[in-house]
């Protein structure tokens, strides 16, 4: 890596910023009365089970804790990284606005993605007022290293990178992602929403060797908690305290933060989830295979496949007329007549596969 210089890319309002400081912030320790945060006293209505045996019911009057310490201590046995250098967003969306509005300066500051890939990385670019600059990947979707390193230039903050990438499927070359935290003197953030369907192991290794590296990882695929938004950002020390200086004090509700520790006692039975998607994976890939219509079937690393149809609007809208949702990505660079398919559970896969049968028909 270059000489990398943190402080260089943080927007000089961010290092003045005094956060706020929550009730929960204020005082670490245990206590039998709590009159600092002018909750109510009198309890909920409602309650949830606690995820712990013999635990007591988990109420709502009270604020959470505002740094998740509990469950970020079930995700350092899970991901074998020190809880100093965990941050949970409210889903991964938060991670990457929070990024914008730490790292990037509004009407100067430009980054870097890498189409086609996740739509919120330009959207949240358009709502910070920061300049983006589409290098697309090569044919095989992979990453066009040489034109994005002729893209860089002094106000470059951040390039997004997508591995297993959304909508394609695809894992990037891991020596070209080496290469490129080798050469960027910004932040290089490689999102992994996928990773636990795939064949490549994740970056989470690197961590230690690259400043410059935030991995974004999420509970809302494999481990199946997209309605409780529990988005992960792994980084340096120094990265993960930028971030909580600047995200809402309560981030993340008690709900989730209860729910996720108990998803995460639960690693069995995601494992479990994941070999049957992967298994449901290649059904669809060895199924879709024999239609006619079907002109392309990309390769995956995800739980999702993309396809080329011969034409896209009508196969999704014969779809839809069977109440089975599909994503028409054809308007997607590159993405041309292209489906993207969930991967589901055996009996969707097979009632998808049937319906395909009657559309060749037809």
């Amino acid at each position: 890596m270059k000489d990398f210089m943190l402080d260089n890319l943080v927007r000089e309002n961010i290092k003045k910023l005094q956060p706020y400081s929550s009730a929960r912030s204020e005082y670490s320790g245990e206590a039998s009365v709590f009159l600092d945060a002018n909750e109510n006293a009198y309890g909920s209505p409602v309650t949830i089970p606690s995820p712990a045996a013999g635990e007591p019911e988990v109420e709502f009057n009270r604020y959470p804790d505002p740094l998740q310490w509990k469950l970020k201590s079930e995700i350092v046995k899970i991901k074998g990284v020190p809880a100093q250098n965990i941050f949970i967003g409210n889903g991964s969306d938060e991670v990457i606005d929070l990024a914008y509005r730490i790292f990037c300066e509004p009407g100067k500051s430009n980054v870097i993605t890498c189409p086609p890939t996740y739509g919120m990385y330009k959207v949240c670019a358009n709502i910070n007022d920061v300049a983006i600059k589409e290098v697309r990947l090569t044919g095989n979707f992979q990453l066009n290293v040489e034109k994005i390193l002729d893209a860089i230039d002094e106000d470059t903050r951040l390039l997004f990178i997508c591995s297993p990438n959304n909508p394609t499927g695809n894992n990037m070359n891991r020596k070209d992602i080496e290469l490129l935290l080798n050469n960027f003197n910004g932040l290089i953030l490689i999102d992994e929403a996928y990773i636990n369907f795939s064949r490549q192991k994740t970056f989470l290794q690197e961590l230690a060797e690259y400043e410059n590296l935030i991995v974004m990882q999420t509970l809302s695929k494999a481990w199946g908690l997209a309605a409780l938004r529990l988005g992960l950002a792994f980084a340096s020390e120094k990265i993960i305290d930028l971030f909580n200086k600047v995200k809402p004090p309560y981030n993340i509700n008690l709900s989730s933060q209860e729910l996720g520790i108990k998803a995460l006692s639960r690693i069995e039975e995601v494992n479990a989830n994941i070999k049957n998607t992967v298994a449901g994976r290649n059904f669809l890939n060895e199924e879709l295979a024999k239609f006619s219509f079907i002109k392309k079937i990309y390769p995956s690393d995800a739980n999702f496949i993309l396809i080329k149809a011969d034409d896209a609007s009508k196969l999704y809208q014969y779809l839809s007329a069977k109440e089975i949702i599909v994503r028409n990505r054809s308007k997607e660079p590159m993405c041309e007549n292209c489906i993207r398919i969930t991967v589901g559970t055996h009996e969707e896969n097979e009632i998808l596969i049937d319906a395909l049968k009657n559309y060749t028909n037809g």
